[in-house]
Parts: C-alpha cells; sequence; structure tokens
C-alpha cells in the first residue's frame, strides 16, 4: 500500500517504537453516543471521547538492552521489511498505491472486487505446515469420536485425546 512504514496514514506502532514514546489517542465510547443520538441529544464529536495512552514494553529478549539499541534494532527491522516487500513488488511488477490515494479512499465504501473464498482454519506459514495443522485435526477428531463411541458403549475408561472436553466428563490436559 506504501513504499515506507511511516507513510502509513492508518494506525500503527512503528514511529512510538522508533521514537520511545507512548501512543496516544481518542478511544469512542460507540454506546453512550448512540444513546444520546436515541435520546435526540445534540452532543459534540468528543463528548463520549476518552483520551488513551498506549505505553509499548520491549520485548523480553531485548529488555537487557538500553532502549537506543532496541530502536536501532526496530529501525533495522523495519528497513529489512521495506526492502523485501520492495523486492516483492518489482519481481511482481506492481506498485504501491501511495499515502494520497489511500487517504482519498472512502472507508464505507465496497470494493470493486472482492475475493469471494473463505478464511482457511488455520493460518500458517506454508502449505506443508496448513496440511500438517489439517491432518494433526483430523487425527484428534478422529481419537475424540472413537473415545466418546467407547464412552457411549459404557467403557468408562475411554481415554480421550489431549486438550479435548469430553463429555460429562474434566478437561483432558496435557
Amino acid at each position: 500500500m506504501v513504499e515506507k512504514v511511516l507513510e502509513w496514514p492508518g494506525v500503527h506502532a512503528a514511529r512510538a517504537l522508533l521514537e520511545g514514546k507512548p501512543l496516544e489517542g481518542l478511544w469512542f465510547d460507540r454506546t453512550k453516543e448512540y444513546g444520546a443520538r436515541r435520546r435526540g441529544e445534540e452532543h459534540e464529536r468528543e463528548r463520549f471521547a476518552t483520551r488513551e495512552t498506549v505505553t509499548l514494553s520491549p520485548l523480553p529478549c531485548w529488555e537487557h538492552l538500553s532502549p537506543e539499541k532496541q530502536r536501532e534494532l526496530i529501525a533495522d527491522l523495519l528497513l529489512e521489511i521495506e526492502e523485501e516487500a520492495a523486492a516483492q513488488r518489482e519481481a511482481a511488477g506492481k506498485t504501491v498505491l501511495g499515502r494520497a490515494a489511500i487517504l482519498k479512499q472512502q472507508p464505507h465504501e465496497r470494493p470493486l472486487r472482492s475475493k469471494k473464498s473463505y478464511a482457511p482454519l488455520f493460518h500458517a506459514a506454508s502449505r506443508k505446515v496448513r496440511r500438517d495443522l489439517y491432518d494433526g485435526y483430523r487425527a484428534f477428531v478422529a481419537a475424540f469420536r472413537e473415545a466418546a463411541a467407547r464412552l457411549r458403549d459404557g467403557n468408562l475408561a475411554a481415554v480421550f485425546p489431549a486438550g479435548s472436553f469430553p463429555p460429562a466428563l474434566p478437561f483432558v490436559g496435557g
């Protein structure tokens, strides 16, 4: 959408991470706003807004580093992300939309073309990992159904797979 992370016009933590400052913004209580509208009350835009501050903590693996070193590592990561994205765009022959074009869009309009596919049950880094997750899920369901059938047949010693909630029995940890 944009070439540089800091060009993104929406909410993000990159600037706060790079500068070591907390994120500040407004939280709108839409429930109270809706109630006031229903009662016919006139109100200014920020009547039901509360200023919120989010202080970001360092990653546990970076806690021992100085704040300056943490910001340096974050800057390096952002640069790496931007360079990788630029290389992918160049290889695919694509260009970015750009900040100005993003801001011109109406947020409530529907896209001209929309993907019609369903979201996968598992989001994974590769097809192989996704396939392994599906296989594991199928094995879990098969083991659960087999144990449930044994329990229905009166076998109170039926062993359910770890992480399951057997019918009328406690959670199986592990």
